[in-house]
């Protein structure tokens, strides 16, 4: 069906560890902006696939649960590096989930067909969210290299869903 990726990295005890001690206020601000706006997001694209997923046992569903759980370690990738830079979660933060409800359920009743076209688009903002943020936001190597391979899972989702909907 598409190109096999790892969806939940292995992190070892020791890969956690406080970050930005020492760095200017300056440094800091874009850094937990950055951090609460991809948890914010990926907290909605867990949202949006957990609510399109149906009963049926099909290769739609099959992918939407991978995608699912990898959004989820996305979610819990961006949630340790906020902790890990002493910063917390956006309060608000179940205004994303909301909208993420909107969305999966809003396309699951419209179909398989707006179920793929919605993970494109969904797919392709946080592509270019997360290019954004790499390109203006001055991360350590360890985030950096997280934020990266996050957004590279996002890249083959946008195959994935292209795929299936070119099947349909």
């Amino acid at each position: 069906m598409g190109k096999d990726y790892v969806l939940r990295p292995k992190i070892a005890s020791t890969d956690i560890h406080r970050r930005g001690e020492g760095d200017s206020l300056k440094k800091l601000k874009p850094i937990k902006k950055g951090l609460r706006t991809l948890h914010n997001l990926e907290l909605m694209a867990v949202t949006i696939y957990t609510f399109q997923i149906t009963k049926k046992d099909n290769a739609l569903n099959r992918a939407l649960t991978a995608a699912m759980c990898n959004e989820a370690s996305h979610y819990s990738d961006f949630r340790v590096k906020l902790y890990e830079y002493g910063f917390r979660p956006f309060k608000l933060r179940w205004v994303w989930w909301f909208a993420g409800v909107f969305f999966g359920l809003g396309s699951r009743i419209l179909g398989p067909r707006m179920i793929l076209k919605t993970g494109i688009w969904v797919e392709t903002k946080a592509v270019h969210h997360y290019g954004e943020l790499l390109e203006t936001i001055e991360w350590d190597e360890e985030t950096r290299k997280v934020i990266q391979e996050d957004r590279d899972n996002e890249e083959i989702h946008i195959q994935q869903w292209k795929s299936l909907l070119q099947s349909k």
